[in-house]
């Protein structure tokens, strides 16, 4: 029987291991050989697949029942040649077989021509998609192999347990808001060892769901539900975007042009003089998409900073200017 795997050997495990002990390997060898922690090593990419593979078998008691049945029959003579019985399934009590776990129906394991062919069908694997499915269990991870500044799409989502029937499933995807906003290729990387090229469109909002076809639970489709992550400087509102600005004293006295960071990279923009800390000055059209082809603007918050340590010769010019100044903020407070 070409390709057969043993799966207890790759996770290092015996026969009789619980389900429990299982999950602990599988989660300590995917952090030991996951793509993300060994990057451009094709070695430890093949074993996370392996080891992922061998996880979604041996962690479903039915499917590990199945796997079970077929590692003892398939060395039988005359097996590939269609003359084999069929097997019987394994005696149970209760529904279930003598070592705890779920019995299957009787299978004619001489149907399957290679244990490719066996493992695609248990999987509910497609023979044209050589990827995996999604691990069994609410929880699947899905990585951006990207690094985005000024972070990493890294998240977890849930859904529903593994079934045999086509279904589509939804997963979250936290995007920085530089991301969101240019849309393009990402490529995003599932637990089960899949990675997938996704071109997502610019614009994106939070709850924004992204279609994947065919990529979900057996052929089902997959839809990433988007989260744009707050940004340090830029913040959302609507269409419009929200900044504060610092300048220092003598720039909001004598105004002039000043650059301002902006989704498209740095902008010139006149300040006017005497602006005054918390004022609002506007970037037409430099706000986020809104959907329609047009975009939002960009407020720009006057944030008026003092400096806490100055050089001898500033503090020589500020005592000056200090003693020629005419302009008093406190005057209305003595009427």
């Amino acid at each position: 029987m070409q390709n057969f795997r043993n799966y207890y050997q790759i996770l290092g495990v015996p026969r009789d291991t619980s389900s429990d002990e299982i999950k602990k390997v599988y989660r300590r060898l995917a952090r030991q050989y996951h793509p993300d922690l060994n990057p451009g090593n094709k070695e430890a990419e093949e074993k996370f697949k392996e080891i992922s593979e061998a996880y979604d078998i041996l962690s479903d008691p039915s499917k590990r029942a199945q796997y079970d049945q077929f590692s003892r029959f398939w060395k039988q003579k005359d097996f590939q040649s269609g003359k084999a019985p069929r097997t019987p399934a394994a005696k149970t009590w209760n529904g279930r077989t003598s070592n705890g776990r779920t019995s299957t129906e009787d299978v004619d394991f001489s149907q399957f021509a290679d244990f490719n062919t066996f493992v695609d069908q248990l999987l509910n694997r497609r023979n044209d998609n050589a990827v995996s499915t999604p691990p069994p269990g609410p929880r699947v991870r899905v990585d951006s192999a990207d690094s985005f500044r000024p972070g990493t799409t890294k998240t977890a989502y849930t859904v529903g347990g593994s079934r045999a029937t086509r279904r589509d499933v939804e997963a979250r995807l936290s995007l920085p808001l530089e991301k969101a906003y240019v849309g393009g290729n990402e490529r995003i990387r599932l637990e089960d060892g899949r990675s997938l090229e996704v071109n997502m469109p610019g614009g994106m909002v939070t709850g924004q769901r992204i279609r994947l076809k065919n990529q979900g639970l057996a052929g089902g489709d997959l839809f990433l539900k988007i989260t744009v992550t707050p940004h340090a400087f830029f913040k959302l509102e609507g269409s419009d975007i929200r900044c504060q600005l610092p300048l220092t004293p003598s720039e909001a006295v004598l105004g002039g042009p000043i650059e301002v960071p902006t989704l498209d990279g740095l902008v010139k923009m006149r300040v006017p003089a005497g602006v005054r800390s918390g004022q609002r000055l506007r970037l037409a059209g430099k706000g986020y998409p809104t959907g329609t082809g047009t975009r939002g603007d960009q407020l720009v918050e006057i944030q008026i900073m003092v400096p806490t340590e100055i050089s001898a010769q500033e503090r020589e010019l500020y005592e000056k200017l200090r003693l020629i100044e005419t302009f008093n903020p406190r005057l209305d407070l003595q009427e």
